[in-house]
């Protein structure tokens, strides 16, 4: 029994609804929008965006904005790593083994095709297009998990085993689009040592909080060091190990959004995973599912507050960025799902799933295309808010092609009607 309604219900739709908030806000007065937006908290912190003054000394300023994307959205992301980490680390991982292959080939083939066709694309319309254009080259790359879950759900069906292909590919994605943030997408100038500060806790707290207690209540059934841990402590060695290890990729210049990662596979995790929509995962009580749960309502009221401060784009920002960012996932998706997912089902004899067509991966690939939450903060950090194409800002012309990415529900319902595929909901 999936609890997938309720997880668009929590999480998504008090995202659109902070999107339309900033939309209308954004239309209907600009300059009161982006003041909000860019609202000062603390000048002169010690986090914050980062400014040097007349004499070349570096302050940092918080802004609403980074408290939202920069600081609180790191709660966002280790979710997403949380599954990720327990789709590859548990013995029943979703990402492990023959069965994860082709989903694994399908996922690259829809990071390729959007890339291709978005830089092909910008290439074709003439150089200072591509010049001004080119860093946002992930944006078409990512897929929206729940959104994506939910369409898929509608097209094919509960028990369709396209859907269960499509979670697989949306967590691939999930994972390569963390790794594509931490390595393309730098908030600063590099000074790649600070990162030892976050190896250092992620090393210190799994060493003194995890593995320690275990060592020590080896061979004895009741655990009484690991307990003592689970109900003292709880999670509040591994968040002052996120805060610092957040600080180091800060100071890092790497985005600090992604600054828990290191820390998530320090915790204490269960034995088996049942997956993100799974009724049954809220019944696992280690530590790491525990804060999940913690975080839920926190996250909820999080993504409101990043699609409110990241969504407000005037209309008339629509541009050629627009056009490349849904063409590169409306088309580079699908067709990227299509072709190295059949090619690894057959030239490379890896098969699909019983039951699951070749041309069910372009649906599933249609369905792929709605990129939303994760495309939306690539475009937030992709781009310079000063650098301009025809007049229109790239980075608002980009998010509104991230924003536009909903129409790729309709081509998949579509292109599942066309194809004739079969629900199944059993």
């Amino acid at each position: 029994m999936y609890r997938v309604w309720n997880f668009v219900t929590n999480y998504s739709l008090l995202l659109i609804a902070g999107a339309l908030i900033a939309l209308v806000w954004a239309n209907i007065d600009a300059h009161s929008y982006h003041d909000f937006v860019e609202f000062v908290l603390i000048d002169d912190f010690i986090i914050g965006h980062a400014h040097a003054d007349e004499h070349g000394h570096i302050h940092r300023t918080l802004t609403l904005h980074y408290l939202v994307n920069d600081v609180l959205m790191a709660f966002f992301f280790a979710i997403a790593a949380k599954e990720v980490w327990e789709a590859i680390i548990l013995k029943n991982g979703s990402l492990r083994g023959k069965k994860a292959a082709t989903p694994l080939f399908a996922t690259l083939g829809g990071m390729i095709g959007p890339i291709a066709v978005y830089l092909g694309l910008a290439m074709i319309l003439g150089s200072e297009t591509y010049d001004a254009v080119s860093r946002g080259w992930a944006i078409p790359t990512a897929t929206d998990i729940a959104f994506s879950y939910l369409v898929g759900r509608v097209v094919f069906g509960a028990g369709h085993p396209a859907v269960r292909f499509l979670l697989l590919l949306a967590i691939a994605d999930d994972a390569a689009g963390l790794i594509i943030l931490a390595v393309f997408y730098p908030s600063g100038e590099l000074a790649p040592e600070w990162l030892l500060l976050s190896l250092a806790s992620a090393i210190a707290v799994y060493l003194l909080f995890n593995w320690l207690p275990r060592k020590m209540d080896r061979g004895d059934q009741l655990r009484p060091k690991s307990s003592w841990m689970r109900q003292t402590l709880s999670f509040w060695p591994y968040l002052v190990a996120g805060a610092l290890s957040w600080y180091g990729f800060q100071e890092a210049g790497l985005h600090p959004a992604l600054g828990l990662l290191p820390i998530v596979p320090t915790i204490p995790h269960a034995d088996r995973a049942f997956g993100i929509f799974s009724e049954a995962e809220q019944y696992l009580t280690d530590l790491l599912n525990h804060i999940e749960h913690m975080l839920k309502h926190p996250v909820e009221v999080i993504l409101f507050f990043f699609g409110l401060l990241n969504a407000g784009v005037e209309f008339s920002s629509i541009g050629s960025p627009t056009w490349l960012v849904l063409a590169g996932l409306i088309i580079g998706k699908p067709v990227g799902v299509l072709l190295f997912g059949w090619f690894a089902a057959h030239p490379m004899r890896l098969g699909l799933p019983a039951g699951m067509r070749t041309v069910d991966l372009f649906v599933i690939g249609c369905v792929a295309a709605i990129g939303f939450t994760v495309s939306l903060f690539i475009a937030s950090v992709a781009f310079d808010g000063s650098v301009q194409l025809e007049g229109v800002r790239v980075q608002d012309a980009a998010k509104m092609g991230a924003l536009f990415s909903f129409f790729a529900a309709i081509i998949a319902i579509v292109a599942g009607k066309l194809l004739k595929v079969e629900k199944q909901n059993a």
